[in-house]
C-alpha cells in the first residue's frame, strides 16, 4: 500500500495513507521529504514551507490559511490552520457546465410499477402516524395483523414511520411535519399505506388527506383512532383490505432511468474525499447518463465549495436558486447566533478533516461532474431528472429522511467512522477505508477503501453499480437486516 497521496498537483499538502513516524522519508514530486513528527492515517503533511497567513491547498483549492509558519514535513491540522470563510457572500453566474452524454447500454433493475407511473424498489406496508401519540397503537395494529394473516407476502416488510410530532406545532414546523409524512405516505417504496391519526391533533387527518392530492384509494387508507370504539380491530381490517388489493404485486424489469438516488455522507474522515465520495460522484455521472436522477443535500457541507456547484447550474435561474439555498442556510445559523463555519465534528477532526472547506470540497465530490438541473426546498419532491440539490441540514437522519421524502428510493451514505442507522428507505453505507469495512461488516455494505489498494477505479465502479442494481432489485442492506429504520423531521420553532 502507498504511504501517501497528493490529490492535486496544485496542493501544498499530501495525505498520509497509513500511520507514519517522525523521521520517515517520502519521495514527493521527485524530492525527498522528511517528516518532522508522527502523522496519523488520513491527516495532512506540508510538502513545502508555508508562511503564516498563506493558503493551505488541498483538492487544488484553499481549505484555510496557516496561523503560523509551517515547515515542510509538518502535520497540518487545527493547531496551525484556520478557515478562510466568514459572513454571507455575493456570487456571480460564471457557468462552466459539462454535460454527460447518454449511454447506449441501458441497464435495468427489477422494481414495482405503481399505478401513478412511479417505481418502487421495495414493496413495504407503511403505517404513517399523523401524530406521535399513536405510535404505540400502530405497533399493536401491526402485531395483530401479522398474527391473523401470518405470511405478509407480497409485502416485504411492515414499517411504522414513527416520529414525535404532529401536534403542538405552529407555522413552518407544522407544515414540515405534514409535508414529510405526506411524502412518505405517497412514496413509491410503499405498496400500501395506513395513515393513522388520533383525532384531536394539529395535523388533523382530514387536512392531511387533502394535502396528498390524487392517491390510489385501494392502497392508501385512513383511520382516526378517536372515531372508532376499537382502533386495533379497525386498523387490522383496513390493512387486510390493502393486503388483498396488493396480492398480485410482482417485480418487473424497469429501466435504470427510473432510479432516484440520494447522496449523503456522515462520520467523514480524511479519506472521504479521496475514495468513497468520488466513487459516488462517478456513480452519479453513470446514473445520469442512463437518464436517472441523483440528489445532493447537506447544505452546510457545501459552504466553501458552493461556487463549484454554482458554476454547474444549468441555467441562470438554477444558479439563483443555488445562491438562495446557500445564503438562506447561512442566515438560519446567524438567526440563532451560531457560528456558520465551525462544522467539522470531533470525529471529523480525529479522522483528518481540519476546516469546513476541507470537509465541503470532499463532500461535494459525491455530485460528480454533471450539470445541476434543479434546486429543491426542504419537503419538495423531485420534478426533473438529473443532478438536483436539496435544502436540508447535515444531520444524518434529518437529511436522509429529506432525501426519501423528495422521492429518492434509496440513499448512498459514505462514512469513514461508521454508523448503524438507516432511514425509512434503503440506506447503503459505503466505507472510505478497508479497516472500517472489516471491523463493522454488520454496518457497512460496500468498501470504497479498496481504491487505496491499487484496485482499478473502473473495476470498483462496476462492482458498485452491480451492487446498487441488486439492492434496487430486492437485496437487503445491513440496516434492513438489523431492522434499523428511522425518520427525523426538521424542526425550527416553538413547541406549544
Amino acid at each position: 500500500m502507498r504511504e501517501f497521496i497528493k490529490i492535486n498537483q496544485k496542493d501544498n499538502v499530501i495525505v498520509a495513507l497509513k500511520n507514519l513516524q517522525a523521521g520517515t522519508k517520502l519521495l514527493v514530486d521527485d524530492k525527498e521529504l522528511e517528516l518532522k513528527e508522527d502523522i496519523a492515517r488520513g491527516h495532512k503533511i506540508s510538502t513545502i514551507p508555508i508562511l503564516k497567513n498563506s493558503n493551505i491547498i488541498k483538492y487544488g483549492f484553499p481549505i484555510g490559511h496557516a496561523t503560523t509558519d509551517i515547515q515542510a514535513g509538518v502535520w497540518v491540522h487545527t493547531q496551525n490552520t484556520k478557515t478562510n470563510l466568514s459572513g454571507i457572500e455575493e456570487y456571480s453566474y460564471l457557468p462552466q457546465i459539462s454535460y454527460i452524454p447518454a449511454q447506449n447500454e441501458k441497464r435495468t433493475f427489477k422494481g414495482y410499477k405503481r399505478k401513478n407511473g412511479n417505481v418502487g424498489i421495495r414493496n413495504e406496508l407503511f403505517i404513517v402516524p399523523t401524530v406521535g401519540c399513536v405510535n404505540g397503537i400502530a405497533d399493536l395494529i401491526v402485531k395483530e395483523f401479522i398474527r391473523e394473516v401470518g405470511d405478509i407476502a407480497p409485502f416485504e416488510n411492515i414499517q411504522v414511520i414513527k416520529h414525535n410530532y404532529g401536534c403542538s406545532q405552529l407555522g413552518d414546523d407544522h407544515e414540515y411535519t405534514k409535508t414529510i409524512l405526506g411524502n412518505a405516505a405517497t412514496h413509491p417504496n410503499a405498496g400500501g399505506v395506513l395513515v393513522l391519526g388520533l383525532g384531536c391533533e394539529n395535523n388533523i387527518i382530514e387536512d392531511f388527506k387533502d394535502s396528498l392530492g390524487s392517491i390510489d384509494e385501494s392502497r392508501v387508507k385512513f383511520l382516526s383512532s378517536q372515531s372508532v370504539s376499537n382502533e386495533i380491530d379497525a386498523g387490522v381490517a383496513l390493512l387486510k383490505e390493502i393486503y388483498t388489493n396488493a396480492r398480485n404485486d410482482v417485480r418487473e424489469d424497469v429501466p435504470l432511468s427510473e432510479l432516484k438516488v440520494g447522496l449523503k455522507c456522515g462520520g467523514s474522515d480524511g479519506f472521504s474525499g479521496i475514495t468513497a465520495n468520488p466513487l459516488l460522484g462517478r456513480f452519479s455521472d453513470f446514473l445520469i447518463a442512463q437518464g436517472g436522477t441523483t440528489v445532493l443535500t447537506e447544505v452546510p457541507e457545501m459552504f466553501g465549495a458552493e461556487k463549484i456547484l454554482m458554476e454547474r447550474a444549468e441555467t441562470e435561474e438554477v444558479f439563483h436558486k443555488t445562491v438562495s439555498l446557500i445564503n438562506d442556510f447561512k442566515e438560519y445559523f446567524l438567526r440563532y447566533n451560531q457560528p456558520v463555519y465551525e462544522n467539522p465534528s470531533p470525529g471529523n477532526k480525529l479522522g483528518g478533516i481540519t476546516t469546513l472547506e476541507d470537509k465541503s470540497l470532499g463532500c461535494t465530490q459525491k455530485a460528480g461532474s454533471a450539470a445541476v438541473v434543479d434546486v429543491l426546498k426542504y419537503g419538495e419532491k423531485l420534478a426533473k431528472d438529473g443532478l438536483n440539490l436539496l435544502s436540508a441540514p447535515g444531520n444524518d437522519l434529518v437529511a436522509t429522511s429529506a432525501l426519501g421524502a423528495a422521492g429518492c428510493q434509496l440513499v448512498l451514505f459514505t462514512t469513514g467512522r461508521g454508523t448503524p442507522f438507516g432511514s425509512f428507505i434503503p440506506t447503503i453505507k459505503v466505507s472510505t477505508n478497508t479497516p472500517l469495512y472489516q471491523d463493522k461488516s454488520h454496518w457497512i455494505d460496500f468498501n470504497a477503501g479498496s481504491l487505496l489498494e491499487n484496485v482499478e477505479e473502473e473495476a470498483v465502479l462496476q462492482e458498485f453499480i452491480n451492487y446498487i442494481i441488486a439492492v434496487a432489485s430486492g437485496q437487503l442492506v445491513n440496516h434492513e437486516k438489523n431492522e434499523f429504520r428511522e425518520i427525523a423531521i426538521f424542526k425550527d420553532g416553538v413547541t406549544l
